[in-house]
């Protein structure tokens, strides 16, 4: 274990915490895959609150945890919403 003393005071390198802020997509742009997956890291990352992201994107909450299952369930390709039915479907016949 390391014992923080006086004599150190090594200075915080603030560019590798902002190096790892994750690029949002404005909230004008159509959605992507690429876009709610970038927004999903965000919220489960911490940098911002579900109910920020809802309100920035004007999205739903319910609508966002549909992304998070989404993307839970079937990685990215299972954010399109064109596979939505061939996803739900699948989910169905699993039941």
């Amino acid at each position: 274990m390391h014992d923080q003393t006086s004599s150190d005071t090594s200075p915080i390198d603030w560019t590798d915490l902002f190096d790892q802020v994750p690029a949002l997509p404005s909230p004008k742009e159509r959605w992507t895959v690429r876009r709610k997956a970038a927004v999903i890291g965000a919220v489960r990352g911490g940098w911002m609150p579900v109910e920020e992201a809802c309100s920035l994107y004007n999205i739903s909450v319910d609508e966002f945890l549909n992304w998070e299952r989404d993307i839970d369930r079937n990685g990215i390709p299972g954010l399109r919403s064109t596979r939505y039915q061939i996803y739900r479907d699948t989910d169905v016949r699993r039941g």
